[in-house]
């Protein structure tokens, strides 16, 4: 009886440990999946000055490539494939939009004009709206509510790393290719070095689509409300949304504020650091890139782990009180950043900005998919990143850049452009996240009622 018992304990402890190992190889896999994501669309940050010099375009062009032309599209293609995320397979959904927008992704290097370009740019955000409802809605199954604010922050740990491998990987690589003898070689010896960068960078994720959905498991869907056999109606989900009105609404305001901020930061940062500095082109990738790889995963791990360690004393409104800690600490820097009278003193403010604002990226995103049933999340998540790219990711770059065309007439004012979109909007985003954190304590207990 005792060796039976042996068994029994020896078996679980062996499943218990497969279930671990799987489970972690699930989080690595999205955690790839998103730095391919963003290396794929942030990319470009990097090649504002070459394609503005050979497409002949303005900032105010630029930016409605890398924000409104990506995300416009990104945005309405969400909400259709988020009703898929709520009824099929996440995993063969994150696979297939890999693929897509790694094939558009190379496309933007045969782009020959800003039509070509722009189309290219609307194909990788229909493809990349895929990965962001599947991936938020797979790992809410797999983890219990106080583990989740730190896996999702593992997970974002490739946005990040997208962010900074798309500055480090992406400026070596311009700076080599601008010196590289490519003359005569069949079909690259007609394309400029930015066109290369996007073809050699395409090619990975078209790989690691394919080995996505052989090696990645579909976990069972949790047995919430809404989570069921029966798909909630469009209806449903838009009811449940305004019956909780003011935790939604302000809470998708709040993040798509700092999103504002961050991207327009990020996308307009190596041009700063050129116009401001001197910079060669590429250069200012090798620093962001390092300074993104060490601080934002760094900001990460430290807001999933505070969050987590209040939400297991006892704290249900935790993710949102780390979120409006992390926008309050990050405002001073995103506005001090672009007036520095150096370059190191520059690098030394984005530093503490990138890990603040990535403090806030996992609490936040938390938050919302606790309070939303299980077959909710996908199309939930949907439309608040359907909001948060419109409005985050589209305004955010064209902000600075009116504030730099329209205002200032200059392309040399670009820094007070940044500090003035800095100095509007983390104040407005930290409003609002107070809001969410006054009215989000019912939407957590009925929550916590849901999963008992």
């Amino acid at each position: 009886m005792a060796q039976s018992g042996l068994g029994s304990s020896s078996d679980r402890n062996a499943a218990e440990g497969q279930s671990s190992a799987k489970n972690a190889w699930i989080l690595i896999a999205l955690a790839i999946t998103f730095m391919f994501n963003f290396l794929d669309r942030q990319i470009m940050a990097l090649l504002v000055t070459p394609i503005k010099r050979d497409l002949g375009l303005t900032d105010t062009q630029i930016s409605l490539l890398i924000g409104f032309a990506f995300v416009i599209f990104y945005a309405i293609a969400g909400i259709p494939i988020s009703r898929l995320v709520d009824r099929g397979s996440r995993k063969w959904i994150i696979g297939v939009g890999v693929g897509f927008w790694s094939l558009m992704t190379m496309a933007c290097g045969l782009a020959q004009n800003f039509v070509q370009l722009a189309l290219a740019r609307i194909g990788l955000g229909i493809g990349e709206s895929c990965n962001t409802p599947s991936t938020y809605s797979l790992v809410t199954d797999l983890f219990p509510r106080e583990k989740l604010a730190r896996a999702i922050a593992v997970i974002n740990l490739g946005n990040v790393g997208g962010q900074g491998f798309a500055f480090f990987v992406g400026g070596s690589l311009i700076v080599w290719l601008s010196t590289a003898p490519f003359e005569g070689i069949p079909l690259l010896g007609g394309l400029k070095p930015w066109q290369l960068t996007f073809m050699i960078l395409g090619l990975p994720g078209i790989l690691w689509a394919i080995i996505f959905v052989t090696t990645v498991p579909e976990p069972p869907r949790k047995n919430e409300l809404g989570s069921g056999q029966v798909v909630p109606s469009l209806m449903d989900v838009i009811r449940f949304m305004l019956r909780w009105r003011w935790v939604y609404f302000p809470l998708i305001l709040g993040i798509t504020i700092k999103a504002m901020l961050s991207f327009g930061a990020a996308i307009w940062s190596p041009a700063l650091l050129e116009r401001k500095f001197g910079w060669e082109t590429g250069v200012p990738g090798l620093y962001l890139g390092l300074i993104s790889l060490s601080m934002m995963p760094l900001g990460l791990l430290a807001g999933g782990w505070l969050a987590d360690k209040l939400t297991a004393r006892g704290h249900d409104n935790a993710n949102a009180l780390v979120l409006m800690m992390a926008i309050a600490a990050l405002l001073p820097f995103a506005i001090l950043f672009p007036l520095m009278p150096t370059a190191e003193l520059a690098l030394t403010m984005q530093a503490a900005s990138l890990f603040f604002g990535a403090a806030g990226t996992s609490p936040g995103n938390t938050a919302m998919q606790l309070i939303t049933p299980g077959r909710m999340r996908g199309t939930v998540t949907a439309f608040y990143i359907a909001i948060m790219n419109l409005l985050g990711n589209g305004l955010g770059p064209l902000f600075v850049a009116l504030l730099t065309d329209r205002i200032f007439k200059d392309e040399a004012m670009i820094a007070s452009s940044m500090a003035i979109s800095a100095a509007i909007l983390a104040p407005l985003g930290l409003l609002l996240c107070w809001i969410t954190y006054r009215n989000c304590w019912s939407a957590m207990a009925e929550a916590r009622q849901r999963s008992a």
